[in-house]
């Protein structure tokens, strides 16, 4: 098995949710973002989300945006962030996916970006703004260099469109919980059990869910319907409220994971 399928069947085994941890790539510098990333996989993380700083992501709230802000700002760059994947790979096997968008990709040539990325380390990627539909390409590269695909199906999405998307992934599915954009939030999105069940019905990929999970009681309701759970914007708060003191901020970012961790546990 890849090490994706490794880490949901390992879960499995252990009668629990994954944990995906989400970080940007490169925030708030090259050196501290590695750091932050072992402390997260140090942490108990099963997963590792990076995802690719870009001046327009759509479907990240204000947390998210002013990391990929800060990683671009101190020089992130597409080489930068594969340079941080093979970093991150000398001293872990957890599995690795890039949160990304398509003018990323395109733009470096898509069986170029995947070949690279692959090579680097990387396992899966997920794709914010490119529907099946569109990923002819992604999809072939992919199978090509044997880089897994994640998919979002939202609280939206048609019944209609789920089998194409089921068909489409090969890496899991990934549930928006709530319309909208990444960030901490108050309140769990009503009917989670019911739309992870909606999406079981048409693939036998694990399917995890994300966006708006902030606390360990919350990792904890979501866990009990879904194979994996993503939390990202309480993350990347610890290091937005550590960057006067970066030689700190890895072992509250691993204390502040450890105990979302927690909650699948």
């Amino acid at each position: 098995m890849d090490r994706l399928a490794q880490a949901f069947a390992r879960a499995r085994q252990e009668k629990r949710a994954a944990f995906v941890a989400y970080l940007c790539a490169g925030d708030p510098d090259l050196n501290t973002s590695l750091a932050a990333c072992l402390a997260v996989i140090d942490a108990g993380a099963d997963i590792l989300e990076l995802g690719v700083p870009f001046s327009d992501p759509l479907a990240d709230g204000l947390t998210n945006q002013l990391a990929a802000q800060r990683a671009l700002e101190s020089g992130m760059t597409a080489a930068r962030v594969f340079e941080l994947v093979r970093l991150i790979r000398a001293k872990s096997q957890v599995p690795l996916v890039f949160y990304t968008y398509y003018n990323l990709v395109f733009s470096n040539g898509v069986e170029n970006y995947v070949r690279t990325a692959k090579a680097a380390g990387v396992d899966g990627m997920l794709t914010l703004d490119l529907p099946p539909e569109e990923a002819g390409e992604v999809l072939a590269a992919g199978r090509t260099h044997d880089l897994k695909t994640v998919f979002i199906v939202a609280p939206t999405t048609p019944a209609e469109r789920l089998p194409r998307i089921g068909a489409a992934a090969t890496g899991f599915i990934y549930y928006v919980s709530r319309e909208g954009v990444t960030g901490v939030r108050d309140q769990m999105a009503a009917n989670i059990p019911e739309a992870v069940a909606r999406i079981r019905q048409h693939t036998s990929l694990p399917v995890v869910v994300g966006f708006g999970i902030s606390t360990p009681a919350q990792v904890q309701e979501v866990a009990r319907a879904a194979d994996g759970v993503v939390v990202g914007s309480a993350l990347v708060n610890v290091i937005r409220d550590n960057l006067d003191n970066r030689a700190v901020l890895p072992g509250r970012l691993r204390s502040r994971a450890a105990e979302l961790v927690a909650g699948v546990r």
